[in-house]
């Protein structure tokens, strides 16, 4: 008789019950926009704290929510270097919402348990408009007041997006979003609600299919909110916590006095090197980071664009090595897939970050360097040529595709450069630089 076909065992959903997880902490933390970066890194870092659990909330995406309710609020992070990925199954968020569970949050914002909001919403997401129009400002506004007229706990705002001071930008878009409000809560904002400066810093790319079937390989578990990341991760705090915090430091976490010269080197020399490669390696034919660093051009453009950045850094110049060192070896990591158009998003608000500080030191030198020239005229070929995600689209593809549209570009991120016919010249030029390139 013919051998019966085995039946196949079918792979145990992720949950607490399935993997021998601790029962969900009780919520003391409040994330809004949750997302990949968030589950690689600052979830990460509370796992290190048992007694804090995160209630997480996204009002861009319904389904994420979802599958975490359904596995517990349990997901697989893959941390992929060279050889075999390492995986670890994070547990620190309690709960997952979508935005439309308004009540919750308001509730959640409300408790006196919680004692801090922590914020992935991208840089554009403080620049939107406030107040109740659904923004996240407006959002978290509205959580605050609700709070105050719970009884107004103290609580500790902590920003973790790419913006130098955004402990600061955050203060001064709550506040600028209350100026309607009475005087009673524009008091208790401003003695009762501290802002955390952070710098942070881990890779993270998008989930992909794939990535869901190495982690039921590696874990035994069907996970459908798996997460990849890298080895390194860094987090720096800088402020207050007036009603606590996790013991973020027994995972890495570092508390420090100023930021100033970490956000420089993080903006300049990390999300400086990205903005580059993202804007310039499909002109040249590139798809992700690795592959840039291996582009003998981009790889020189790189080196070029950290020495210029180095000329005007705050850090000493031997830390600055050892950064470049370790930036290098992650950028050419395999394990690592960071797609370059998925960095081209929001240039508008990044460049101006992350390029335009080191432009203008050299500018008032009377140098051109090539590696910032390269940038502006990547994202002018990105903003005529591809499709373009970023909060000023419209209007910004409609002048880079003017007669003169690097000057009309430039002019509406910074009218002096604009008014630079020298540099206006040199990245027209650079334009058709890459165009004959990749010819």
């Amino acid at each position: 008789m013919p051998t019966p076909n085995p039946v196949s065992t079918p792979t145990p959903r992720l949950t607490r019950a399935s993997a021998g997880a601790r029962p969900p902490a009780p919520v003391r933390a409040v994330h809004l926009g949750l997302g990949a970066f968030h589950r690689a890194h600052q979830a990460v870092y509370t796992m290190a704290d048992p007694d804090w659990g995160v209630a997480a909330y996204t009002f861009r995406n319904a389904e994420l929510p979802r599958r975490l309710t359904e596995q517990d609020g349990l997901y697989t992070l893959q941390v992929r270097g060279d050889g075999e990925p390492q995986t670890r199954i994070v547990d620190s968020i309690s709960r997952a919402h979508p935005g439309g569970d308004t009540d919750r949050w308001l509730a959640d914002l409300a408790s006196p348990d919680v004692a801090l909001l922590t914020l992935t919403i991208t840089e554009a997401g403080y620049r939107a408009a406030g107040n109740d129009d659904g923004s996240a400002i407006g959002r978290v506004l509205a959580g605050l007041r609700g709070r105050h007229r719970a009884g107004g706990a103290p609580i500790a705002l902590v920003p973790c997006d790419n913006l130098p001071g955004n402990g600061s930008v955050l203060r001064d878009a709550v506040r600028n979003a209350a100026e309607g409000e009475d005087s009673g809560f524009r008091c208790w904002l401003e003695d009762h609600v501290s802002f955390v400066d952070t710098v942070v810093d881990r890779i993270t790319p998008a989930t992909t299919a794939d990535d869901a079937v190495t982690a039921a390989r590696l874990t035994g578990f069907d996970d459908h909110a798996p997460v990849v990341t890298e080895p390194f991760s860094e987090w720096l705090l800088a402020g207050e916590f007036p009603a606590g915090r996790p013991a973020w430091e027994n995972a890495g976490a570092r508390f420090v006095g100023d930021l100033a010269a970490y956000e420089q080197r993080k903006l300049w020399f990390l999300n400086g090197a990205h903005t580059l490669l993202a804007y310039t390696g499909p002109a040249l034919g590139c798809a992700t980071v690795d592959e840039a660093v291996r582009h003998p051009v981009l790889a020189a453009l790189t080196e070029s664009w950290w020495d210029t950045a180095a000329r005007h850094a705050s850090l000493p110049a031997e830390d600055l090595v050892d950064y470049r060192e370790r930036l290098l070896r992650r950028f050419s990591s395999r394990g690592i897939r960071h797609h370059l158009l998925h960095i081209a998003v929001g240039g508008s608000q990044k460049i101006p970050a992350r390029i335009l500080p080191v432009l203008r030191a050299e500018r008032s030198r009377q140098r051109l360097p090539e590696p910032a020239i390269a940038a502006l005229a990547g994202w002018l070929i990105h903003l005529r040529d591809r499709e373009v995600a970023d909060p000023r689209a419209d209007e910004l593809v409609a002048l880079a595709r003017a007669d003169d549209g690097a000057r009309r570009v430039l002019s509406a991120i910074d009218t002096d450069l604009a008014d630079d016919r020298e540099l206006v010249s040199a990245v027209d030029d650079y334009v058709d630089h890459l165009h004959h390139s990749v010819r």
